[in-house]
């Protein structure tokens, strides 16, 4: 096979300049011509599934402490069971990919999703609730860890980048549609419908990965490792990942210098020590440690963590600033809240095909030198400029974001061997959620300081003051992941 060709490709060189494919295709050896188009509908379906299992039951939680009888304090463990569980087990369920066969687990992942949702609809009490979300959160693990690891493994080098960029639309899509198909959902058939809603989604999901995402792809492309799957690494990391997770759940209410958010921190450092331990003398450790010395994907997801920490905050305050400070009503609110997402769907194509013809690198410092941008634009809204300047600010934020996670997603995959690419695509997945995380606490602690910790309570001009102050902070944060996309191109000049 020619080197310069793409490994999964059969056809000879001279064929493939002869005969220019304009719909992608690929052809395994030995192996029917791949339908890429229908594999990346699949992977779309799959990743917005995973993505709506985030929010799309945010806006039936008054609802639910309605029907269930129970404080929204409990109720507030649907949402976090699904967030913890899938921070907690998203590297281990890609690297288990990596070795047990990415398509194989991958379709168990869309069985379990939809498995658990019809247990979440049937519940009748909150513990079981909570529960099938637990459950939701596994099957969405895989799904996330997984999705964009079939990129490399399917198509051409050349539409890499377009491909990217359409499951990078689904995230942004899923985060914009969850609360608007919630409330059609829940007002037409009740809370339940929510969780019904996924099984039509995740049957097409499943029956075109089944039919269309070639065996081949769990092909063996390493000799097996005979010490097997490092379940004790997994275990820890899986502990000391939920701990962080709880430790930023908690914070929120309680503060950084409440006993249990310390405690739990405390937990999270010594869990991570142990992990580090078991690693270093581990014959088949989870994370090679080595892997690390990668600058790319090191620093990819450092700057992971802090754009989508940037990303949670417009989230988690702009409904209290648009409703508190503008007095917007609950549907005008949504409207606008909906703009940010809408626009990183919409550009998230644009910004792989660009990719695709600058390069990932280039195109990523691009996306966050507009995404600075738009977090120093969002630290100057005012009373005075209204919805405008929030709009502003937003889509800037929004643009910028599509033009970092697709290329950034790209670069980093197409930079990963094969027998890695579950637990590298997993590691992105880990950043991201580790950056929501953290945002949603970091930011929301910030805000409520400068408000006074009553944000009910707050005027207007209490409430504006804190999210200019919360968006410094978050401009500071976008600041230093521009700089550090900086260093990768510096780092590609210095090769060349």
């Amino acid at each position: 096979m020619p080197q310069n060709t793409h490994p999964l490709a059969s056809q000879p060189q001279e064929a493939a300049r002869a005969a220019p494919q304009p719909h992608p295709h690929v052809v395994y050896p030995h192996h029917r011509l791949v339908r890429t188009g229908m594999v990346l509908t699949g992977l779309s379906l799959a990743i917005l599934l995973s993505q709506l299992g985030t929010n799309i039951i945010n806006v039936a939680l008054p609802t639910l402490v309605k029907d269930l009888g129970v404080e929204f304090s409990a109720v507030q463990w649907v949402v976090v069971s699904y967030l913890l569980v899938v921070t907690a087990l998203i590297v281990g369920v890609g690297r288990f990919g990596d070795q047990l066969g990415k398509k194989r687990l991958y379709l168990w992942g869309l069985a379990i999703f939809m498995a658990t949702s019809i247990v979440c609809a049937l519940s009748s009490n909150l513990a079981l609730l909570i529960a099938g979300r637990a459950g939701q959160g596994l099957g969405g693990a895989i799904l996330m860890a997984l999705s964009f690891a079939f990129v490399g493994e399917v198509f051409p080098k050349e539409r890499a980048g377009f491909a990217m960029g359409v499951l990078s639309t689904m995230v942004s899509f899923g985060i914009a549609l969850g609360p608007s198909l919630g409330s059609l959902a829940l007002a037409a058939f009740g809370w339940q419908a929510v969780f019904w809603v996924n099984l039509p989604f995740g049957l097409l999901a499943f029956l075109l990965i089944s039919r269309y995402l070639p065996n081949a792809v769990d092909a063996p492309k390493h000799p097996a490792p005979s010490a097997g799957f490092d379940w004790l690494g997994t275990i820890l990391l899986a502990l000391t990942l939920g701990a962080y997770s709880l430790a930023m759940t908690f914070s929120g209410k309680q503060g950084f210098g409440s006993q249990l958010v310390l405690q739990l921190g405390l937990g999270a450092l010594v869990g991570l020590v142990l992990f580090l331990a078991v690693q270093v003398k581990a014959r088949s450790p989870l994370l090679k440690l080595s892997m690390f010395r990668n600058a790319l994907l090191s620093l990819s997801m450092v700057m992971s963590v802090l754009v989508y920490a940037v990303m949670m905050a417009t989230l988690v305050l702009g409904p209290f600033f648009l409703s508190k400070a503008l007095g917007l009503d609950t549907r005008m609110v949504g409207l606008v809240m909906t703009v940010g997402p809408l626009a990183a769907a919409i550009m998230g194509v644009p910004a792989g095909m660009i990719a695709d013809r600058i390069g990932a690198k280039l195109a990523m410092v691009i996306g966050l030198a507009i995404f600075a941008v738009g977090a120093l634009a969002m630290s100057w809204v005012s009373l005075s400029g209204g919805v405008a300047t929030y709009i502003f600010a937003i889509l800037f934020i929004s643009v910028g974001l599509a033009f970092f996670q697709t290329p950034n997603n790209t670069a980093v995959m197409a930079d990963a061997r094969p027998e890695q690419r579950g637990l590298v695509s997993g590691l992105l997945a880990l950043a991201r959620n580790l950056g929501l995380i953290t945002g949603a606490s970091l930011m929301g602690a910030l805000f409520a300081h400068v408000v006074g910790g009553d944000t009910a309570a707050a005027t207007p001009e209490m409430v504006t003051d804190g999210m200019r102050f919360a968006f410094r902070i978050a401009a500071a944060m976008a600041a230093a992941a521009f700089l550090i996309s900086l260093t990768t191109l510096v780092r590609r000049r210095h090769r060349a």
